[in-house]
């Protein structure tokens, strides 16, 4: 049994450290980063309510990171859904409205007893994903999964530490990148 948890333990040291090499080479550089602007853009943000503590915090950051990105004072409108597996269809309805460049999905996820965790993990993420693609409106993901609470609120710290601020600045990447490069009408 005991190599079994050594051969665990080595994967997982590759494979963070892999991690961490690709997120390093991947980043971009910090002027494409300050060049981003909200402004014109309207954004939804779809939360849950439960865990609402730590739900609060991701709303804030992504509140946030809207307002230093410029975001014009009534441009972003906040949908409360009961848990993170009401997010995928809430979403969509948003995306669906015509009346949002973006989606932030918010909720929070933590492991219990039973395999409920993987089943609304695994259908929110799929329900977002999905729902992006078929409105071709960018859904992002601001969902932590965590298997205990300690792991979710390190998640939605401050900034850069936090799940919401990460996916609003996304966002508005996505909104700028579509908006910019890949308007069909432009074709």
């Amino acid at each position: 049994m005991s190599w079994q948890l050594a051969l665990r333990q080595l994967y997982s040291t590759r494979l963070n450290h892999y991690a961490q090499t690709l997120r390093s080479e991947n980043s971009q550089p910090a002027t494409d980063q300050k060049a981003l602007s909200a402004t014109g853009f309207r954004i939804a943000i779809v939360a849950s309510r439960w865990n609402d503590s730590i739900v609060s915090r991701l709303i804030e950051g992504a509140r946030s990171a809207l307002e230093e990105l410029s975001a014009d004072e009534n441009a972003v409108e906040i949908f409360r859904v009961p848990g993170s597996f009401e997010i995928p269809l809430c979403g969509l309805k948003a995306a669906e409205s015509g009346k949002f460049d973006a989606v932030i999905c918010l909720g929070v996820i933590i492991r219990g007893e039973t395999p409920h965790f993987d089943y609304i993990a695994a259908e929110t993420a799929r329900g977002i994903g999905e729902a992006s693609l078929k409105t071709g409106v960018p859904l992002l993901f601001g969902v932590i999964t965590a298997d205990n609470v300690d792991q979710a609120n390190d998640r939605a710290g401050e900034k850069l530490n936090n799940k919401g601020y990460e996916a609003a600045r996304a966002a508005v990447e996505l909104a700028s990148l579509y908006q910019q490069s890949l308007r069909a009408d432009e074709k």
